[in-house]
């Protein structure tokens, strides 16, 4: 991204933008002059707004040379705490053709060498998981109890054998 090797990149079929994190935006030494202004917030899933910075075109390399592609990715930069540097969405994925894997962690898309693929990190992906759960004061859980109802019947129940020579493969009738 932008000649740096960026690392901790979401993918989010889920998002549609895409988004760079300010401090990310910072450690590419990347010029305040090279932002285009925006004064629309941005609202997450939870509704929460989050204001931006503004906005700006990066170049992206994704893959192993040959089997990669290289296009222009317009990120809106926000200033707000993630253990991510990057999230990449739905516009993008589908620009580059790309098919995700969430099992795998991994991206394949099409590139004029064969499939181009790129694989996460379930180690990494774990930390900055459970990074954000510490860092978002905003997420709350709900505790759920667990309530199992069961109908008692109300005869007594006949036990059908089902196989002669199995006396455990039985079922009640009633």
């Amino acid at each position: 991204m932008a000649d740096y090797t960026t690392r901790r990149v979401l993918v989010d079929n889920g998002s549609s933008v895409d988004i760079l994190y300010y401090p990310a935006f910072q450690q590419m030494r990347l010029g305040q002059d090279q932002l285009r202004s925006v004064n629309l917030p941005l609202v997450g899933f939870g509704g929460m707004k989050v204001q931006l910075v503004g906005t700006i075109t990066l170049p992206m390399v994704v893959g192993a040379y040959p089997q990669q592609i290289a296009k222009e990715v317009n990120f809106l930069v926000v200033d707000c705490s993630s253990s991510y540097n990057a999230i990449i969405g739905r516009l993008t994925l589908n620009i580059w053709k790309a098919v995700t894997f969430t099992y795998h962690l991994s991206v394949k898309f099409p590139t004029e060498y064969g499939e181009g693929q790129v694989q996460g990190d379930q180690l990494a992906a774990r930390k900055c998981y459970l990074a954000m759960l510490a860092v978002d004061k905003h997420v709350q859980t709900m505790s759920i109890d667990e309530r199992r109802i069961t109908a008692e019947p109300t005869e007594v129940l006949e036990d059908i054998p089902l196989d002669k020579n199995n006396p455990k493969k039985f079922t009640r009738v009633g």
